[in-house]
């Protein structure tokens, strides 16, 4: 499903009334039965119901209004709110105003504060709220009249439903602009909007639910998006099905590099995540001091033992090694536990330029790269990068806090210039890709805040590689499970008591839910 910045959004609302002929007011008609729809949905009808209805003088504001008017009809208890005075509202929603008052709905024009206590009590009253206040056209950040207005609808903590964007976020970037709307839930009109699926914006939308109003594809194709959402649809279609002739070579070898001194955790977390994501055969490198340890730990991965010099981190002197056994596997997951000694760090840079396989590169991977990053350019094969926030800032010398104001523009920006595919971790997970597309995940919870949750899925987007995927298919199906069976996880156990094995262990049943039966 695609995603529109406010500018966007606005330039296909544009296209669509004057290229496709479509009147603006039908979208205002077709935006208030929707969120009307929602409203009786939530409330088991709206016959008899208090409902307040926030508008201010913009579309957001005529939809609101629209909305107001279908209420009434279907026999609620209607209070408008007109944050604004009447004469600055044109336009369609100036003729929804005009229709409101004919029909004798009950209007408060608040150019003020001074009818606040009067509407205060309305809404302690109300078994809804409709926000239509400001829209995806606020930017900055406002203090006045509508700060007051959202500061007392949060206050009596009613159900409230945002049209489009809760008011007070910014449409792009999701940044609280001063005071912001708790929606409930959002009804996003023709396409979810950036800022409602990162930064604080997401925190604020409540329950999203993507309603259409009749724009057309073609307006939506010409505009050429480049954000999308990821969707059990989607990832359900890159996943393999299985014949009942298969045997494990048909299901991708995956070749894992991982693991020092007290940190084999890492290791066996990759590695057996990328069997419990189906791959057909898993072997673990590990420094050639720690092998034992491993053969105890792992049953099903196997283990192979890489030259080290006797500290437990691996040595330079396993390049010759490698360089012979890496076009035996399809893929080869790298980083997780390794450390960042000078060893290591050589060696990651000659596995970026000489590997035959594609790669991901984790943890310690990334770190060994913040040195030399340039390599990534020589790279022979599909790279996926998959840094947390911290590892983000170390690779491209960017403060966190610059990184998270404009996520989806980092990753366009570095995806490109590195040519490679990056998953950006945090509590919403980006990907980026080389040609400037980026996919927003919103399963994960919380919980999966856990020492071990990346190396879970850096052997899960190992193993779908493995199994014939594309390095870009394999990162939205590797992080849309990974976040779901956090979510299964959760529900089992609870957030807090949550680890990295227990979304391992549901791995299978995430998987289950995605395909179904196949």
């Amino acid at each position: 499903m695609k995603v529109a910045r406010a500018s966007e959004m606005k330039e296909i609302d544009t296209f669509t009334i004057e290229q496709m002929g479509i009147p603006g007011i039908v979208l205002m008609e077709n935006a208030a039965i929707q969120v009307i729809r929602q409203i009786e949905e939530d409330l088991n009808g709206a016959a008899n119901k208090n409902i307040v209805v926030f508008a201010g003088k913009g579309n957001n504001g005529g939809d609101a209004l629209a909305a107001a008017r279908h209420l009434h009809n279907l026999g609620s208890n209607v209070l408008v709110v007109l944050v604004a005075t009447e004469d600055s509202v044109k336009g369609d929603a100036r003729i929804n105003l005009d229709i409101i008052k004919r029909l004798g709905i009950k209007l408060v024009v608040a150019e003020d504060m001074s009818f606040s206590e009067e509407i205060a009590t309305s809404l302690y009253l109300a078994d809804a709220i409709v926000d239509g206040l400001l829209g995806t056209g606020m930017k900055g950040r406002d203090s006045g009249l509508f700060a007051g207005m959202i500061h007392i609808i949060n206050q009596v903590g009613r159900y409230v439903v945002s049209v489009d964007i809760p008011s007070g976020i910014d449409g792009d970037t999701g940044e609280v602009c001063g005071a912001c709307v708790e929606a409930d839930k959002t009804v996003a009109l023709g396409l979810p909007k950036l800022g409602l699926l990162v930064g604080e914006g997401a925190k604020f939308a409540g329950r999203i639910h993507v309603a259409d109003i009749g724009i057309p594809q073609k307006s939506i194709e010409q505009k050429n998006l480049n954000i999308n959402l990821i969707t059990k649809e989607d990832v359900k279609e890159f996943i393999p099905s299985r014949s009942h002739y298969a045997h494990k070579g048909n299901f991708g070898k995956v070749l894992v590099i991982a693991g020092s001194t007290g940190l084999t955790g890492a290791a066996t977390l990759t590695s057996c995540a990328a069997l419990r994501t189906g791959a057909g055969l898993v072997t673990l490198g590990v420094p050639a001091s720690l092998n034992n340890i491993l053969e105890c730990k792992l049953t099903e991965v196997m283990s192979v033992p890489l030259a080290d010099n006797g500290n437990g981190c691996i040595s330079a002197k396993c390049i010759y090694y490698l360089d012979k056994i890496l076009q035996n596997y399809n893929v080869l997951a790298v980083g997780p536990g390794l450390g960042c000694n000078p060893d290591t760090i050589e060696v990651i840079s000659w596995i970026v330029e000489n590997s035959p396989i594609p790669l991901i590169i984790d943890a310690d991977g990334i770190n060994s790269l913040c040195r030399n990053i340039d390599v990534i350019n020589r790279a022979k094969t599909p790279v996926v990068l998959t840094p947390h926030l911290g590892e983000m800032s170390r690779l491209t010398g960017l403060e966190v806090e610059a990184i998270i104001k404009d996520k989806a523009r980092v990753l366009k920006d570095y995806s490109g210039q590195w040519a490679c595919t990056i998953v950006l971790k945090d509590w919403r997970t980006l990907i980026g890709t080389r040609d400037g597309q980026i996919f927003i995940n919103t399963t994960g919870n919380a919980g999966m805040a856990t020492a071990g949750s990346g190396d879970v899925l850096t052997g899960m987007i190992a193993s779908f590689t493995a199994q014939g995927l594309t390095n870009v298919s394999a990162a939205i199906a590797g992080v849309h499970i990974h976040g779901l069976a956090g979510d299964i996880s959760a529900v089992e156990k609870g957030q807090m008591g949550m680890i990295a094995g227990d979304i391992l262990e549901n791995i299978p049943y995430a998987i289950k839910e995605v395909i179904g039966r196949r």
